[in-house]
Formats: C-alpha cells, structure tokens, sequence
C-alpha cells in the first residue's frame, strides 16, 4: 500500500511527529504537479455524484484540490476543514485569487474529532491520504458517514502505487535506490501510525471499512499520473524536494553508500543531479474509494 505523499519527518525527540504548517510550500507544489490526477478522479466523482450542494474537503492542507473541486462543480459551496489555520489562510488565498471566495470557506477541526462545527450535511466529502494520519482510521470514518447527507457520497483517496522519478539504474550507486527509500519510508510510516494518539491496528481494506461505518461501496478507481522524461522545471523541482525531504526524514534507516548517491543526486553543481539529468520522470497511481450514504 503507497503512503507516498511528502511527510514531514521531524527530527526532535519524536522522529513521526508531522508539522503541516510547515511543509506549506511543499504540500502546493506537489498538489499543483499532480493537478491532472486530482482533475481526473473529480471528473469521474461528478458522474458519480453531479450536483453536490456542499462539498468538504477533510484534511485540505493548503486548498489546492477544494479549489479544483470547486471548479468542477461551480455550482457547490465547498469548505475546507484542516487543523492548521496557516494552511486554511493559503487555501482561503487561492480561492480568492480564483474568484471563488463567494462560495468558499474553511474550518479549523483536526479529523480526529470529526469535522467540527461543520453546519450542514456534505453531499460530497473528499479525503485524500489526510485519513492516515488519524490513529482511529474507523472512527474517522464513521463521523465521516455522519457528516453525510443521504445520499451523500465519500471520496476516500488512500494507496496506489511509490512513486518513480528515475529509473532503476541510474547510474551511481547501486540500482534500486528508490526501492529501498520506499522500503525505508515504510517501516517510518508504520512507527507514525502506532505513535498517533488512540493509535488502532487496521487492515487497510478500505471499501471494507466503508461498508463497516454504514456506506455502500459503490466503486474503486485509480488514477495514472504519468509525467515522462524530459520533466518540466516544475517537476525537477518537486523532485528535489521530495528526494531531499527523504535524504532529511529517513537518513537513520539508508546505508553510507545510499546517502552518498542521494547527495549527489541533490547537488546542482554534479551532472549526475536531479537538476542536470535528461531521464527523470514522474510516474505514480492515486487509488479512490467511494461509499454512499442511504
């Protein structure tokens, strides 16, 4: 299962603890990348749910994807619900650039205790990996429900596929570099999910679990992200933020020969970087369950 989005590893002394506020910068530049997969999973939603009247976005960082939302269905008021008022500014900032604060606002609630004094009922309740990070995953997902109007739809957006940028051999180094990063943000990711507060060992079949807080699963779909090789200046960027994150957060668990390659893959002066080479793509799968309310 991919928990490939960008966490922030902190390194005081709780090695899992996540500072959302500040990967402010991060969060938007991989939203704004993988824009085309967050535009094709809320083209299939719209067929599946056409006119929603409230849309939330729960755990919406800094609003990149409650404001596509927004576009998809101009006709829906959207709220975003994160627990980090700077990112909530950000997101209220985009949908003012995008002329959409009429029909646009944010909720300061951590997912943990529901959505807060969220007033109405949602007809269509987005979470993309924001579910993850709250130690009662089932929990959540029973005042998702809810938060339901009948009829409502949830979009659970959870697994998928690592991400790739660069090919198994690259050339310094061993091959499987990012087999092993992955390997390495597993067990990282598995010590983030037991130290959570109220922390519940759950087998992550999600349409299972839909179908345990109430919902009928109605479907399951993923979605290809597939930048090829030369990338964009926008994509060498997240790139290096994504491969320096990594280099930062997972350093203990990499061997001396692996964080050796990753520092010249960072290095704008080597031309064996990120920033020089002519074979980084990026390639990588987001997985969408929904459940319907009755």
């Amino acid at each position: 299962m991919a928990h490939d989005h960008e966490h922030a590893q902190d390194h005081g002394h709780d090695h899992t603890h996540i500072d959302f506020a500040e990967m402010l910068p991060m969060l938007e530049q991989e939203a704004e990348l993988f824009t085309p997969v967050y535009t094709q999973a809320a083209a299939w939603l719209r067929e599946l749910q056409p006119e929603p009247e409230l849309i939330v976005d729960a755990g919406s960082g800094p609003g990149v994807i409650s404001c596509l939302l927004a576009d998809t269905f101009p006709k829906a008021r959207v709220v975003a619900v994160d627990g980090a008022e700077s990112l909530l500014e950000a997101a209220r900032a985009r949908a003012a650039r995008l002329g959409i604060a009429d029909r646009f606002s944010t909720l300061e609630a951590e997912l943990a205790d529901g959505l807060g004094d969220l007033e109405y009922p949602a007809d269509l309740l987005w979470a993309s990996r924001s579910l993850h990070h709250v130690g009662d995953q089932r929990g959540a997902l029973a005042g998702f429900a809810d938060r339901l109007a009948p009829g409502g739809t949830l979009a659970l957006l959870e697994g998928g596929l690592p991400s790739r940028y660069l090919p198994r051999d690259i050339g310094i180094g061993r091959p499987g570099l990012q087999s092993r990063l992955d390997a390495v943000q597993e067990e990282w990711f598995a010590r983030m999910r037991a130290d959570l507060p109220g922390a519940v060992e759950e087998t992550e079949d999600w349409p299972a679990l839909l179908t345990a807080v109430g919902l009928r699963h109605a479907a399951t779909r993923s979605f290809l992200l597939d930048l090829p090789a030369p990338l964009s200046d926008e994509g060498r960027t997240f790139v290096a933020t994504s491969l320096a994150h990594r280099r930062e957060g997972l350093a203990e668990g990499l061997d001396a020969d692996d964080l050796a390659t990753l520092d010249r893959l960072l290095d704008r002066d080597d031309k064996a970087s990120v920033y020089h080479r002519p074979d980084m793509f990026v390639l990588t799968a987001m997985t969408v369950h929904v459940g319907v309310k009755a």
